[in-house]
C-alpha cells in the first residue's frame, strides 16, 4: 500500500530515519505498485488456467485418461 497514509507511518520507517527518504521515493513506490500488479495479474492468470483445465466428458466411444 505505497500510496497510502500507512506506508507513511511505518514503524520500520521510523525505527531506522535513512529509509524514510529512499521508500518515500516516487520511484521506490512505483516498484511497489508494479510488483504489486504483476502479482496480482500472474494470480489472476493462474486461476484462469486452472479452471480451463476442468475436465470435460469425452465423446461416446472414446475413453479419457487412458
Amino acid at each position: 500500500m505505497p500510496w497510502s497514509n500507512f506506508w507513511d507511518h511505518n514503524v520500520f520507517v521510523m525505527m531506522v530515519p535513512m529509509l524514510q527518504d529512499l521508500l518515500g521515493s516516487p520511484y521506490a513506490r512505483g516498484a511497489v505498485s508494479g510488483v504489486g500488479a504483476i502479482t496480482t495479474i500472474a494470480g489472476v492468470l493462474e486461476l484462469a488456467a486452472a479452471f480451463s483445465l476442468r475436465r470435460t466428458p469425452a465423446p461416446d466411444g472414446q475413453q479419457s485418461g487412458l
